[in-house]
């Protein structure tokens, strides 16, 4: 439920989000309730976005799967596969921004979401305004995942050919390293749940314990101790790369 109208907005109004829509982004919305689903795809498709609807947790794994997306929509409570389940799934190298949409309005669920991927997190009802404002800034963190190389502080990380860089001179990174530092370098500046992690590193939760994780972690400190780049651990939550500071290097 949105706590109001569906009102078509009025030209001119966003000048960013015609900029954005200009783009053709493509979001999936996640949605077992109809009218609400209609409604938040309307939204977007005035917004000049291509939006894809999956009913269930298994529809969209399936959409997933077939395509890439730059945004998800996703709701917890669906038939099935619930919007947790379809987080925990989703591949740890993809590129696409996700807001969860949910009545759950518990900090444990918005903390378990966020833990396991989400990068926004909408209760509702909300306001339109406010939705379509997350979708531009997730469509914005979307883009900037989709860019090849990514750079922090003397940090360069080819992800494509799956290389790193301090200063020019080359990181040796082991498999299980670079999965981890991936995972880091996608959202620089927001904790990402160890539950991320162990899913990145290929094992369930119950394979790779919390020490386990640990070992890589503080192997990736030693090795990028001098490109400025600081991973920081928020115990019970999980690893964050914290922005560089101007004089980290000095």
């Amino acid at each position: 439920m949105m706590a109001n109208s569906m009102a078509v907005p009025a030209p001119g109004r966003d000048r960013e989000t015609m900029r954005l829509a200009a783009q053709a982004a493509s979001v999936l919305v996640v949605e077992d309730d109809m009218a609400l689903a209609h409604g938040l795809m309307r939204v977007l498709e005035d917004q000049r976005y291509r939006v894809v609807h999956a009913a269930t947790g298994e529809a969209a794994l399936a959409a997933l799967a077939d395509k890439e997306f730059d945004a998800l929509v996703l709701d917890i409570g669906l038939p099935g596969i619930d919007g947790f389940e379809v987080l925990r799934r989703l591949d740890p190298a993809g590129k696409c921004a996700v807001l969860i949409v949910s009545a759950y309005e518990r900090v444990d669920h918005r903390v378990r979401g966020l833990d396991l991927g989400a990068d926004d997190y909408l209760v509702k009802p909300f306001a339109i305004e406010e939705f379509e404002a997350r979708i531009r800034a997730l469509l914005r963190r979307s883009q900037s995942r989709r860019n090849d190389l990514i750079e922090v502080g003397g940090l360069s990380v080819d992800l494509i050919g799956k290389r790193a860089w301090i200063d020019d001179l080359p990181v040796e990174v082991t498999a299980r390293e670079w999965s981890v530092l991936v995972q880091l370098l996608l959202r620089v500046g927001q904790v990402v749940g160890k539950d991320k992690i162990q899913a990145a590193l290929g094992g369930d939760v119950q394979s790779l314990s919390d020490n386990a994780v640990e070992v890589y972690v503080s192997r990736l400190r030693a090795k990028l101790s001098g490109a400025g780049v600081s991973i920081r651990t928020l115990r019970g939550f999980g690893y964050m790369i914290e922005e560089p500071r101007a004089d980290a290097r000095r």
